[in-house]
């Protein structure tokens, strides 16, 4: 079979398409035919070695797959050739709390990932994806999706009438405009694009931040808010906009803490402390968080948001398409 794999930390241009052995199901185990994969942040961070330097390589990367099953080992009972299904991003966390076991388990990372024709995953760690998505679409699902949800509903508890505070256009921000809408609450959404804005209201934002043309956008919000602030804000910025989160955010409100776009730095905490912020670190999420997920993505027909889809063959080009920024929701890569 044929499968990507990452020879060295220099970027996407490290990836080579390769003939590999392919696996075979072992007790317990499912062989799964990959029909697509999506892109996220983490894959470029891997790829230059700054997610983890200490890596083995080669390895294959991507987390997040959609596909069939082939074949079962011996002891498998929650799936059957024929099922469409995906891989929760961390094997090992089927449900509960995280803990280092669990989080060594992420798929292309510690774990050999899903850029492959096919894989074999423990059947413990597989969902079924919802009938009326297609493979494209479900593939989009484990990490931005399940990120998103954890975020609102796991951790921030989100309830109608609440309002939340996105940043940016890219997978797990729309993921939480769709999920907060769908809920019923509002939505203030930043982007540095007017164009992208527009069609983050037609998603469910209801009202709109142009960071590019509004640098000090918490003192917007704040606006928007009667000076109140947000219940949640989504933060994937990092150092760079977290400052600013935590001035747009009420008093006792939730930052879900989740990705580091802006780069690594120190943050003050004294905003925290006094007006009693809860910041939670949001680091994808469980198999029972996803299996909620579906449920109600099925439940309200919900669809993904699919910027580009790239064959199999240009999954270097899909990467440094997602490192130019120009997308809104998910880059896609379609296998066989």
């Amino acid at each position: 079979m044929r499968a990507f794999r990452l020879h060295s930390f220099d970027g996407p241009r490290a990836l080579r398409l390769e003939d590999v052995p392919a696996p075979s199901p072992g007790f317990g185990q499912v062989l799964i035919r990959i029909k697509a994969a999506s892109l996220n942040y983490r894959d470029l961070l891997i790829s230059r070695g700054r997610y983890n330097p200490h890596l083995p390589l080669p390895m294959i990367p991507l987390s997040d797959g959609a596909g069939e099953v082939v074949a079962i080992g011996e002891g498998v009972a929650r799936v059957k050739p024929g099922d469409r299904v995906s891989g929760n991003f961390m094997t090992g966390w089927a449900e509960g709390r995280i803990d280092a076991a669990k989080g060594r388990t992420a798929l292309g990372g510690e774990a050999s990932g899903v850029l492959a024709e096919q894989v074999v995953l423990p059947e413990s760690c597989l969902v079924h994806i919802p009938a009326h998505l297609s493979f494209e679409e479900a593939a989009t699902l484990p990490c931005a999706g399940v990120t998103a949800w954890h975020a609102l509903f796991s951790s921030g508890q989100l309830q109608p009438g609440e309002t939340v505070l996105t940043l940016g256009s890219g997978g797990v921000s729309v993921f939480a405009i769709q999920f907060a809408a769908m809920a019923g609450a509002r939505v203030i959404a930043t982007s540095s694009s007017d164009a992208k804005l527009a069609r983050l209201k037609e998603l469910g934002a209801s009202e709109l931040i142009n960071y590019g043309t509004t640098p000090e956008w918490d003192k917007k919000v704040r606006e928007l808010t009667v000076g109140v602030g947000v219940d949640h804000v989504v933060e994937v910025g990092g150092a760079g906009t977290l400052p600013r989160s935590l001035r747009a955010v009420r008093v006792g409100g939730h930052v879900a803490l989740i990705g580091v776009l802006t780069g690594l730095g120190e943050v003050n905490p004294t905003a925290i402390l006094m007006n009693s912020i809860r910041v939670q670190g949001v680091y994808v999420g469980s198999r029972a968080m996803f299996e909620a997920m579906n449920r109600a993505i099925a439940g309200r027909g919900l669809f993904p948001v699919i910027d580009r889809v790239f064959p199999f063959e240009e999954s270097v080009e899909a990467l440094e398409y997602l490192e130019s920024g120009k997308h809104l929701g998910k880059v896609v890569i379609r296998i066989g």
